[in-house]
C-alpha cells in the first residue's frame, strides 16, 4: 500500500508539473506588470502576466490566478522586430493595454480603445507611453 501511494503522488506531481508547462503557448509574452492598467474596461492590478493569441482576432490576457479576459484585437505592423513588449498608455495615473508584440514577428496585435481611454484622451490629457519587455520597464513620451 505505501509504494501505491508513493507512486499515486509521483504521478500527480508529473501531473501537475506537465500541466503547468503546458499552459506557456509558443508565442506568448510573460511579463510582470508594476502598475494596475486597464483592459476592455476591466482593472487589472499589477503583477505576473502572460498573453496569448487565441486567433487572428483576439487575445487572452491572463494572471497567476488564472484569471483574465479575452480581447477583440486587429493587425498592427511593424518594419522590423524588437523583441517581445506589452506597449501600454498612461492618462494620468492610468494605463491601458494597447498593444502586444511578438520577437520575430512583424504583425503585432492592437487592442481597441476602450471608452474610458477614449473619454481620457478627449479630455486631451497628455498621453505617455509605457512599455514593458520580459525584465524590464521602459517609460517614455
Amino acid at each position: 500500500m505505501p509504494l501505491f501511494r508513493l507512486s499515486l503522488r509521483a504521478l500527480l506531481l508529473v501531473a501537475a508539473s506537465s500541466a503547468a508547462m503546458g499552459q506557456t503557448k509558443a508565442g506568448a509574452v510573460v511579463a510582470d506588470v508594476p502598475f494596475p492598467f486597464v483592459v476592455a474596461g476591466r482593472q487589472f492590478p499589477a503583477g505576473h502576466y502572460m498573453v496569448t493569441e487565441e486567433s487572428n482576432v483576439c487575445l487572452r490576457i491572463s494572471n497567476s490566478q488564472h484569471q483574465g479576459v479575452f480581447v477583440p484585437t486587429h493587425d498592427s505592423r511593424r518594419s522590423a522586430s524588437d523583441g517581445s513588449k506589452l506597449v501600454f498608455h498612461r492618462y494620468g495615473d492610468t494605463y491601458f493595454l494597447s498593444a502586444v508584440w511578438v520577437t520575430g514577428k512583424t504583425i503585432g496585435r492592437e487592442l481597441y480603445g476602450s471608452r474610458a481611454e477614449r473619454e481620457a484622451a478627449k479630455r486631451k490629457t497628455e498621453m505617455e507611453l509605457a512599455v514593458v519587455r520580459p525584465g524590464k520597464l521602459d517609460l517614455a513620451k
